[in-house]
């Protein structure tokens, strides 16, 4: 399968000073294929945003190579045509927005490319429809919820037409409402063929990607799908990660005796397997309770 990110042996760090500097990441290969869903993650200090930021040469490694649909980050006289290949959405929406117009804002970066007016209109249509936006499009963005303001931030990018979208903790400062609204909008950029790319302190996210990779220290020490990375329990927790908490449950359920499954990674997977154990046959309602 294709990569659309490859890092190869990357190091960066960052000056404290004059004399000194902070480690960020160190010696780290990674591919992503065409079309993933991955998401990394790793408590603050890991280096995860670091990583991110390479993806779309905003920084570029100090040692090593990171190609963007096979071109060098490296080379100043691509960059343009990285950021059109490889969008970026962070943390803080407020940030992000700069128009007082829905579909201003969504316009912004199409008319600094000089695209035709007739496509700006097409793609921003597109876009807000995409994201579930459309109809906030004639709305100033401070009347938007944090969810929906982040919406039209993703929206932005995506007007863009990028082959991937890397997202540096999109969902931070989002209520639980917020959260799911932005993850079913990248659930639904991935199924229509969108590389999507995940940084995030949400296990619950992180399950439904296809892939994650960990990081500890400027490094990854994990890659696998949901249920390998977190039916490494105790791996994690010496990272300082949690797992997700019907994950936890069942792990402990386990330690006491329970014969439950490897890897439960949902409600609806643990109400399943502790109706099989207890005769799901013989209490039908069981499944409901839970």
């Amino acid at each position: 399968m294709e990569n659309i990110i490859e890092a190869k042996n990357v190091s960066f760090s960052y000056p404290l000073d004059e004399t000194t500097r902070l480690q960020a990441l160190k010696n780290v290969s990674l591919q992503i294929p065409k079309g993933q869903f991955l998401a990394i993650l790793g408590h603050n200090g890991s280096g995860k945003s670091t990583l991110a930021k390479l993806f779309n040469a905003i920084l570029t490694p100090e040692q090593g190579d990171v190609y963007a649909l096979g071109i060098n980050t490296h080379d100043e006289t691509r960059v343009y045509d990285i950021r059109q290949h490889v969008g970026m959405v962070f943390q803080n929406p407020d940030n992000q927005i700069v128009a007082t117009v829905v579909e201003e804002d969504v316009a912004f970066g199409l008319e600094n490319l000089g695209i035709p007016t007739a496509e700006i209109r097409k793609r921003i249509d597109e876009a807000l429809k995409l994201v579930g936006m459309y109809e906030y499009r004639n709305e100033a963005p401070h009347h938007l919820s944090g969810g929906q303001k982040q919406r039209v931030a993703i929206a932005g990018v995506l007007a863009m037409h990028p082959d991937c979208i890397v997202l540096d903790e999109p969902t931070a400062m989002l209520d639980p409402k917020g959260r799911k609204e932005v993850m079913r909008t990248l659930r639904e950029l991935h199924t229509a063929g969108t590389t999507v790319v995940l940084i995030t302190h949400f296990m619950e996210e992180a399950v439904q990607t296809d892939r994650i990779v960990v990081m500890e220290h400027g490094a990854v020490i994990l890659s696998g799908t949901p249920k390998e990375i977190f039916g490494n329990i105790p791996l994690l927790h010496s990272v300082g990660l949690d797992v997700p908490q019907v994950t936890e449950l069942s792990y402990e359920l386990k330690k006491c005796g329970l014969h439950l499954p490897e890897n439960i990674l949902t409600v609806n997977e643990l109400a399943n397997a502790l109706a099989d154990l207890l005769g799901g046959s013989r209490c039908p309602s069981f499944k409901q309770k839970i």
